[in-house]
């Protein structure tokens, strides 16, 4: 039997390639897609025609993106940042004692350390539910008997944190209100604050930059981490969250014993 001649016609290859068009400027319609087909031929030659309806892509304003900052805001945004770390680490590069800095207290006053110059003074980043937070039943008592011996001269300043597990949500008076109400507390516990990180109060980072922890870690751990400042304004002790109050006595006696240098 002879083969029918139209399997004998020369084979045909289709080709399809695409076109996107773009408009400008922003913002920027959907692009539109133009299917084109090439048909080429047994014999290498080829024609082009355009055979296919015109497909185009939803409208850009179907697709929902997140909203951004103008530009206007992020150049606020991003100068307000750069003045704010500027400004804190002048405050730590120019600073030679713990008396040159102004923490917030509870009122979010600014509060000058030099009020407690000749003093010393033990930091301690706390937390009103954390594993450690019974430790203001022994800071309380360490207060009040160096405090009957020496009287004013030894001071223990709180600065509350929630850095650490989220373990210290409330506001300022909610804190001070747990700190009373639950341990009696009686010694300044100051406004919340951050002792890490970009936005960590200039105070905490000179503490670390002054007396780094195990291995030279400067970050504070966790909650509780002590810091025990001399007479002179000199950072003489930093201790882990796990140290308990008792343990600071004899050292804080022996900075309590030295003359003070005013």
């Amino acid at each position: 039997m002879r083969p029918s001649r139209s399997i004998l016609r020369p084979a045909y290859t289709y080709i399809f390639t695409f076109t996107f068009t773009t408009a400008h400027p922003h913002p920027h319609p959907a692009p539109t897609i133009r299917p084109t087909t090439r048909i080429s031929n047994a014999n290498g030659s080829s024609s082009s025609r355009r055979n296919l309806n015109t497909i185009t892509s939803p409208p850009r304003a179907a697709i929902k993106t997140a909203p951004s900052l103008h530009h206007n805001q992020r150049i606020k945004f991003t100068t307000t940042t750069r003045k704010l770390q500027t400004a804190q680490s002048s405050n730590m590069s120019s600073a030679t004692s713990f008396y040159d800095f102004k923490p917030l207290d509870k009122r979010g006053q600014p509060t000058p350390l030099s009020e407690y110059k000749g003093k010393v003074i033990l930091i301690v980043n706390t937390a009103s539910k954390c594993g450690f937070t019974p430790q203001y039943e022994g800071l309380e008592k360490i207060y009040k008997n160096l405090s009957a011996k020496y009287g004013s001269d030894f001071v223990i300043l709180g600065f509350p944190c929630n850095q650490f597990g989220g373990q210290e949500p409330g506001s300022d008076e909610e804190v001070q209100s747990f700190c009373q109400l639950n341990y009696g507390v009686s010694f300044p516990i100051m406004g919340k604050t951050d002792v890490n990180g970009d936005a960590a109060n200039p105070l905490f980072e000179w503490l670390k930059h002054e007396k780094p922890g195990l291995m030279g870690m400067k970050r504070v751990k966790w909650n509780f981490e002590k810091f025990l400042v001399g007479r002179d304004g000199k950072v003489k002790g930093r201790w882990a969250s796990t140290t308990k109050p008792d343990a600071l006595v004899a050292p804080i006696t022996e900075e309590l014993e030295k003359k003070a240098e005013l």
